[in-house]
């Protein structure tokens, strides 16, 4: 219900990540080692949006508003913070690579190397999220009804809102990989290639652990989605609780299914 509220009030989501980052940390250890990396990244991506929010880029400025004022804190951060590889991966890439480039790439949704993907997505995510409508301006994807109709990014995830009322069903939402604006998808739908056939689209859940998330697959386009049940869990935020569900992740894998965009953390 909280992240409702504030989607409807402030459209700040930060707080309410940090929060459930810190809640989190303490009941999933095994993914502690990826929402400790977000944990502080947090702040850099709240400055960026606010920063964006105060004073927008103009859309054909946003890879160099990125590379010039956001990435260089990300990749501090994930110096500091993250896992070895990734820590190596990004201060090497980053002195050598040609940022503007990198961050333009990931705009038009052009294939990167995952280090690549990973800190363009961290810089440039927040700043497009601030810039609301105006980041389609920015980016290239297409216009189907499985693509965010803001931005044209692939959704990170799905989940069910609370609906308010006795007996009535709340709405599914996808949330875009890029912009992270939100979109009413049809239920009971394939969001990587619109199958419709229940038969074909198998639910698998790990109910004592992840009592609110799910894992939405796809016999037919192989490729499945995690949906957070917001009816289950009114404390959960989305992206967050995205995150930490790891071992459904790794559940989903063993069965041959891709997701349809890898998370910020690469799973």
């Amino acid at each position: 219900m909280a992240i409702l509220e504030a989607l409807e009030t402030t459209n700040n989501l930060f707080p309410l990540r940090r929060a459930r980052t810190e809640e989190l940390i303490t009941r999933y250890p095994f993914a502690a080692q990826w929402l400790r990396l977000y944990r502080e990244l947090l702040p850099v991506q709240e400055r960026a949006f606010q920063a964006t929010r105060a004073d927008a880029p103009a859309p054909h400025d946003v890879s160099t508003y990125v590379a010039q004022r956001v990435m260089a804190e990300v990749v501090d951060i994930t110096i500091r913070a993250g896992p070895l590889m990734l820590a190596r991966g990004a201060g090497e890439l980053f002195i050598m690579e040609d940022l503007n480039r990198v961050v333009e790439h990931w705009l038009r949704g052009q294939e990167l190397s995952p280090v690549l993907t990973y800190l363009a997505r961290a810089s440039a995510g927040p700043v497009l999220e601030a810039m609301g409508p105006s980041a389609g301006l920015a980016c290239a994807g297409p216009t189907d009804e499985g693509h965010c109709p803001r931005c044209g990014g692939s959704p990170q995830l799905a989940y069910f809102a609370v609906s308010g009322e006795a007996l009535v069903t709340g709405p599914r939402y996808l949330v875009c990989s890029r912009c992270a604006h939100n979109w009413v998808y049809t239920r009971m739908v394939c969001a990587g290639c619109g199958e419709t056939s229940t038969s074909r689209l198998p639910i698998y859940q790990e109910a004592e652990r992840f009592p609110h998330v799910r894992v939405d697959g796809c016999e037919s386009c192989h490729r499945y989605l995690l949906t957070i049940d917001l009816r289950k869990d009114g404390r959960a935020v989305p992206a967050v609780d995205e995150l930490a569900a790891v071992p459904l992740d790794l559940y989903a894998r063993d069965r041959g299914l891709t997701k349809i965009v890898a998370n910020l953390m690469g799973n």
